[in-house]
């Protein structure tokens, strides 16, 4: 099975950081209300491009300290025809968003860049249906269809690759994967996985991947694990093989919850951050290919500083 590739810049650094979870953040530390948890409505109005910016500096800040590349998402989860639909916007202005998204971390990205930091922006991706349930299912063909207006959105405004985030079952993710080689874009592809460890569709993580790898003949730059905790997917890391080499990143959740428990949630989990730290140094020290750290769901600028103190 083919490892990690390098083609992406942050990957040919020692570790890339990623930010932690944007809309637990805004809506349980900074008390926004996101109707459907979707953050990408701020882009339209300078108070909320002004809140995203200030969001996302705390983790370049972290980054450009450390010495450490840093891959800048647009706040686009939930930018997809169904959950556009819900909150009221047509596909055009779909694509209009995940334009500006780009532009605005181009914009947020420069004066790091031009101080010599690495930081590819990075089009997000997510499932059409709840991240947590594999309740929309599609073929392949399918959803490269129905991800595929996002995914071109992205390579027009000048994205530098395309994170498919809190894939729950694999069809998705081949489909996401073939629209970004269609149109000449390195992708990512994110599984989340239960208590178990494996994902909410059933399949085990390495079926996943190796689903996704066969029908893209290995099209994903790398493949990453998010919106989970460690201890939820240790086990499954820990019985080896090759296919281990295509987990290029994790993004873990600060909280030991289950998703169920955590989407009836009233308040915040924020976990131990120094605890998150080490778990990811020990994950480090047996994987060293796994370079690009971050948080999901109850993690912040702590957890993520954390992690630098514990791996650097």
């Amino acid at each position: 099975m083919c490892p990690v590739t390098t083609d992406l810049p942050h990957l040919g650094t020692s570790i890339a950081l990623t930010d932690g979870g944007l809309e637990t953040t805004l809506v349980f530390l900074e008390g926004m209300d996101l109707p459907c948890f979707a953050a990408f409505p701020l882009l339209l109005d300078a108070a909320g491009r002004d809140r995203l910016d200030s969001y996302f500096r705390h983790y370049l800040d972290i980054a450009e300290r450390h010495g450490l590349s840093f891959v800048l998402d647009t706040p686009t989860w939930r930018a997809n025809p169904d959950w556009g639909e819900k909150l009221g916007f047509s596909r055009e202005a779909l694509v209009d968003i995940d334009r500006r998204a780009v532009a605005q971390a181009k914009a947020l990205r420069a004066p790091y860049v031009a101080r010599g930091m690495t930081v590819p922006v990075n089009g997000v991706l997510g499932p059409r249906g709840d991240g947590y349930r594999p309740d929309m299912k599609m073929t392949p063909v399918e959803a490269s269809d129905y991800h595929r207006d996002q995914v071109v959105a992205f390579r027009d405004a000048g994205a530098d690759m395309v994170s498919a985030v809190t894939m729950n079952y694999p069809e998705e993710a081949v489909g996401i994967a073939c629209a970004a080689m269609g149109a000449g874009l390195p992708s990512v592809i994110s599984f989340t996985v239960e208590t178990d460890g494996r994902l909410p569709s059933g399949e085990s993580l390495r079926e996943a991947i190796e689903t996704v790898d066969d029908e893209t003949d290995g099209a994903p730059a790398y493949f990453m694990i998010n919106c989970a905790h460690p201890s939820h997917f240790d086990s499954v890391l820990a019985e080896g093989g090759d296919w281990i080499r295509r987990i290029g990143g994790v993004r873990a959740n600060a909280s030991e919850k289950s998703h169920a428990e955590l989407d009836a949630a009233t308040e915040l989990d924020p976990g131990d951050p120094v605890d998150l730290g080490r778990r990811y140094r020990a994950m480090r020290d047996r994987f060293g290919h796994i370079k690009v750290l971050g948080g999901c769901c109850g993690t912040d600028h702590r957890h993520i500083a954390a992690i630098c103190d514990a791996c650097l």
